[in-house]
């Protein structure tokens, strides 16, 4: 068989389309200046994200604070973080303030939302995101980028609990696999034997998915 043939169709489809799709998204989005969002990720590199905000409305609550810190190969590296506290728009519930520990006097001397975005995106780069049910935090966070920017994050995402369903899944016998599972975040890091910080900081709960994806990665 020669080399040519060996080769999988939809390799040279994707290089031949990524160019042109590149600059399809460019051109939607509003700020060049973040283009490098769509860049070639670093080799082995990725952020650990958490958001801690005013509830869990993604379509009227807002970010009070963002906590990410970079991976490399593997190890998390804490001394690469960004620990921000945004300043939100609306008075916070006393449920939400119960939950994160910031008070309304905390957030008043946080940072205006596109300022902690731009932070944000900068600290990320074109790095894949690695975090604790995802999909809450980036819509969040799009919400907030998407009147600047046009468009939402476009990095690729690693959830821990995924990973986590993923592993205990195998492990399991055939006729057992695919139930329902703990998957609260306090189970997964007391199975991972990974010590816990204390929750509902965006910091703590970042550095937390970082180590629980480690290990995961090792597993």
């Amino acid at each position: 068989m020669s080399t040519l043939a060996a080769v999988p169709p939809w390799r040279g489809w994707r290089r031949w389309l990524a160019a042109p799709w590149r600059r399809w998204l460019l051109y939607h989005l509003a700020d060049p200046h973040f283009s490098f969002m769509y860049d070639a990720p670093p080799d082995n590199e990725w952020v650990a994200l958490d958001c801690e905000t005013t509830g869990l409305d993604m379509n009227r609550d807002e970010i009070v604070a963002i906590g990410a810190v970079r991976i490399v190969g593997n190890r998390l590296l804490t001394s690469q973080r960004l620990e921000l506290i945004v300043r939100p728009e609306r008075a916070m519930a006393q449920a939400s303030m119960r939950v994160h520990r910031l008070r309304e006097c905390d957030v008043a001397a946080g940072m205006p939302p596109e300022q902690a975005m731009r932070q944000l995106l900068e600290f990320i780069g074109s790095r894949p995101l690695v975090g604790y049910y995802l999909e809450f935090d980036v819509g969040m966070i799009n919400r907030a980028i998407w009147p600047m920017l046009g468009v939402g994050l476009p990095q690729s995402r690693i959830d821990i609990s995924a990973l986590y369903y993923d592993m205990k899944n195998r492990q399991l016998q055939a006729h057992l696999r695919n139930q329902t599972m703990d998957l609260r975040f306090e189970t997964i890091m007391r199975e991972l034997e990974l010590p816990c910080r204390d929750a509902h900081d965006a910091l703590n709960d970042a550095v937390m998915a970082g180590l629980a994806f480690l290990k995961l990665q090792r597993g």
